[in-house]
């Protein structure tokens, strides 16, 4: 056996992932166990209080790590049968990737939660999507499959629902001031594109060192920073190379029709009948997918992209174009597919969305990205795909 300080890194990666497969596969085998030592009540028959305290016994687990595993054996049972039960699995598809051990157990307890929201039929597209990403996109992933699929069907015959009522309370305490607020989905997602670009880290500096601050600490100082910029509201900050704007995105034929709904920055959804008043005020810029735009190829004049080639990036990406990646655009910065001092122009063409993790990946690691029929394709590198098959962020597709 060779050791593993010997091994080149993309081999060592692909060992470590045919090795998470085999561990998945026992896995699975032991949670079917301990599902039928939990359906013939193993644990009456044995004297025991519960499954758990025998499991403590028999393998030495703490009781913690025993309830955990017998709750995970539940999941399995209940949400797909073991293999070579008499029952039809419930979740197919499913059973056999993780009897493959393509899925983990947090990942089948994801896909058995948006399932409820699917169709049966919907089953493959969402364990083909678990099988390349983590659980929390798989879940993202599902919310979004369920919006495309129902959004044209017949409103429910139910009372509406109560409109949204913005909530500000605030004391003082200890001489500080206590906020706590509740705000519509329109004015939450403006809150956040004008606190976002001033709660960035720091630059590291030599003097200073890195910005060591925690997340919620710079959201505080954003804020405080923002209630001074609004007593001079002549210089509020730039974010992407304009100045803060809320971009609501819809089709032309809807918006004309006064139908279906637009999409905010943030990926949550206004209806039709809200987006002519939102066009009115200011900050917040309508883009009309459809419509005629204005000239976004500025060629090689320039390495800066413009506020009108973001825009258009905003509407096409949703966000970063990352496979599995679901933040939103006022995280994202525009990436040039191929560099500018390589030649490459700077257009929506040569450009796409990403956030700063995944910029930065693109640039230190093997993945690629190209623009194939106008959409973000990405490349793994091979010791994660040896065939290197294309991959697209789906989080963000369009309907």
């Amino acid at each position: 056996m060779i050791e593993t300080r010997l091994l080149p890194t993309d081999e060592l990666l692909r060992s470590l992932v045919d090795e998470v497969v085999e561990i998945r596969v026992r896995e699975n085998s032991v949670l079917q166990k301990i599902a039928e030592l939990d359906r013939r009540g193993a644990a009456v028959e044995l004297g025991y209080k519960n499954l758990p305290q025998v499991l403590r016994h028999a393998v030495r687990w703490d009781l913690t790590t025993a309830k955990k595993w017998v709750a995970n054996a539940g999941l399995l049972a209940s949400e797909i049968t073991p293999t070579g039960s008499e029952l039809a699995p419930v979740l197919p598809v499913t059973a056999e990737a993780v009897a493959e051990g393509a899925l983990s157990v947090e990942h089948v307890a994801v896909v058995a939660e948006v399932m409820k929201t699917l169709p049966a039929e919907a089953e493959d597209s969402v364990v083909s999507f678990a099988r390349e990403h983590e659980p929390s996109a798989v879940r993202a992933f599902g919310k979004d499959l369920a919006y495309r699929l129902y959004q044209n069907d017949p409103e429910p015959r139910e009372p509406e629902p109560a409109s949204q009522v913005n909530q500000h309370v605030m004391h003082w305490k200890n001489g500080m001031l206590e906020i706590k607020a509740l705000l519509d989905t329109v004015t939450g997602a403006k809150y956040q594109a004008l606190l976002d670009p001033l709660a960035k880290p720091r630059p590291e500096t030599v003097e200073d060192g890195p910005d060591l601050r925690s997340r919620a600490v710079r959201e505080g100082d954003a804020l405080a920073e923002l209630v001074d910029l609004m007593l001079r509201a002549d210089q509020l900050p730039e974010h992407g190379g304009e100045p803060v704007t809320l971009t609501v995105t819809m089709r032309y034929d809807d918006l004309a029709k006064q139908v279906g709904q637009a999409t905010l920055d943030n990926g949550e959804r206004v209806p039709a009948d809200q987006v002519r008043q939102l066009a009115c005020s200011a900050g917040i810029i309508p883009l009309l997918l459809g419509a005629k735009s204005q000239p976004m190829d500025i060629g090689r004049k320039t390495r800066t992209f413009t506020a009108g080639i973001r825009r258009t990036l905003v509407a096409r990406d949703r966000g970063c174009a990352f496979p599995g990646c679901g933040r939103p655009p006022r995280q994202c910065d525009a990436h040039h597919i191929r560099h500018w001092s390589d030649g490459g122009d700077t257009s929506v063409d040569n450009a796409v969305l990403l956030c700063r993790h995944h910029h930065t990946l693109i640039h230190q690691s093997e993945w690629d990205v190209t623009m194939e029929h106008g959409i973000p394709t990405f490349y793994a590198p091979r010791w994660m795909d040896e065939q290197r098959k294309p991959r697209r962020n789906l989080l963000h597709a369009t309907a």
